[in-house]
């Protein structure tokens, strides 16, 4: 089991290259992910979303890379022929205008406009960058599930204990279920006496009435439900990317929970039943930080 929030930093130092990739991640319902890398990376973004999306499911993650190229290479430069031209005719047409000041224009003094020889910029990485963007992108990704699968483990260790609680609270339920008719039937043959006084109640219509209360109050097949939750919810605990199966599983304990309580027409059920909703409620909000 994986949390979804968590932090990961990868470094590559070698040969001139300085590489950093920070990942971060946080809850989300769907995984997305955003890149902010140098100009040089921009046509590779895709190959790093890929190599996310093999570690990650869900969650939002923010991807930080920052590059120190110190190599020596050869540079290129861009001999923008236009702009040069424009340059030199518009020094031909003031020397005309002008005949009586000196034209020091030169090949040297053109070549020192910025937008005329500027360096060309690299079209895209070598495979050096590529090589060391592969390995601290690695880096970050394994301390990244690393913390993670820290975090994951202390949220399994709680949801578990909890189901613990909710099952605990599903055997009071279990053992208060059958004692619901019987308290029912004194309780009605108590208001029976009551208001008919000396008049005896007619037994076969008495038994009726318990029968059709026992069997709208009957609350065994949400119960066996939620023991068979349980066992599942603890059984797929157990495994990486769960957490759109347990939120799924916590809102079928809701929902018989739900059932339980409306159907129970008893204080102590209803306590019970109370109870167990918080006790999911603390479980779903678990569940909310799960990949």
């Amino acid at each position: 089991m994986f949390s979804m929030t968590g932090y990961g930093r990868g470094e590559y130092k070698q040969g001139g290259i300085e590489l950093t990739v920070e990942v971060k991640t946080v809850n989300n319902r769907y995984l997305d992910i955003a890149v902010k890398c140098p100009k040089i990376f921009i046509a590779y973004e895709e190959v790093i979303r890929s190599k996310i999306r093999e570690k990650l499911t869900r969650g939002h993650a923010d991807v930080f890379i920052s590059l120190s190229d110190r190599r020596e290479k050869a540079k290129t430069l861009f001999l923008d022929e236009s702009a040069a031209k424009s340059y030199a005719d518009a020094a031909k047409k003031l020397s005309e205008l002008f005949p009586e000041i000196e034209n020091d224009f030169t090949i040297n003094s053109l070549m020192r406009y910025p937008d005329v020889l500027k360096q060309e910029e690299a079209q895209g990485a070598d495979d050096e960058l590529l090589a060391a963007l592969d390995v601290a992108l690695g880096l970050a990704l394994d301390n990244l599930n690393s913390m993670r699968a820290k975090e994951g483990a202390k949220l399994k260790a709680d949801m578990l204990s909890r189901m613990d609680v909710i099952k605990s609270l599903v055997e009071k339920i279990a053992e208060r279920a059958p004692l619901v008719s019987a308290d029912y039937r004194l309780r009605l043959e108590e208001k029976l006496k009551k208001y008919l006084e000396t008049v005896n109640p007619d037994e076969g219509k008495l038994l009726t009435e318990v029968a059709l209360f026992a069997d709208k109050s009957n609350i065994d097949e949400e119960l066996t439900r939620l023991y068979s939750h349980i066992e599942q919810f603890k059984d797929i605990a157990c495994s990486d990317a769960v957490g759109r199966k347990l939120d799924f599983l916590v809102q079928e304990f809701n929902r018989e929970t739900n059932t339980i309580c409306s159907k129970s027409n008893d204080l102590v059920i209803t306590k019970c039943g109370l109870d167990l909703k918080n006790e999911i409620e603390k479980v779903r909000e678990q569940v909310q930080n799960v990949e």
